[in-house]
């Protein structure tokens, strides 16, 4: 590990840029099957943050894939890099002070509670949202037909057919894309926000 490197800070601090946009910068990390929904909350979780003057940004795994981890594949090893390099910009975006919509399968736990490790030492807000949904619905939605390939053979190392997914045992919010509307999934997500303060401009830090 490089030990001559030292994180530089400014002269505007964490707080000075929540007082600015009117909300503390947070990050709300997405994990669930593939066709579960995570993305379509995702976006529509945004476009309510916007309508509320709330800035927030997508880190999207497609997205990330296409760019910033294109060398990464599907390996235990590829995915944990990948998640791992998604936490490190998520805790720079809640620096900046944005609200992080984070959408990946995140598969596996220790993957996850890395990144949440990341988020609790530099003191930033990290809520895990499960997206839980059946395989057999995610399945029948299959938006990308990647379950068929994954059943066809032709995609290996698909999360839920020949890879495993573990699902958080305590997620700080848990919905159910196969029971419960977009609307009634924003509006747990918002409410969790408010509790928490993120979006109160009197709990700014002072």
């Amino acid at each position: 590990m490089t030990t001559h490197l030292h994180w530089h800070t400014g002269l505007i601090s964490r707080s000075d840029r929540a007082r600015l946009l009117g909300h503390a910068g947070a990050t709300l990390w997405f994990t669930g099957l593939s066709g579960s929904g995570k993305s379509t909350i995702a976006v529509a979780l945004e476009s309510a943050l916007a309508r509320q003057g709330r800035l927030s940004y997508r880190l999207d795994g497609d997205n990330i894939r296409l760019g910033i981890n294109r060398n990464l594949g599907f390996s235990a090893a590829d995915r944990a890099e990948n998640i791992r390099r998604v936490g490190e910009v998520s805790k720079l975006f809640v620096d900046a002070g944005l609200i992080v919509l984070s959408s990946f399968i995140s598969p596996y736990s220790a993957d996850r509670a890395l990144v949440r490790q990341l988020h609790e030492e530099a003191d930033m807000p990290f809520l895990e949202i499960f997206v839980d949904c059946t395989l057999s619905e995610a399945e029948r939605r299959d938006p990308k037909g990647l379950y068929k390939k994954a059943r066809a053979g032709e995609i290996k190392n698909f999360t839920g057919i020949d890879d495993p997914y573990e699902a958080p045992q305590k997620p700080d919010i848990h919905l159910r894309s196969d029971q419960q509307s977009l609307e009634d999934e924003i509006d747990i997500i918002l409410a969790a926000l408010e509790e928490r303060g993120i979006l109160a401009r009197e709990a700014l830090p002072a």
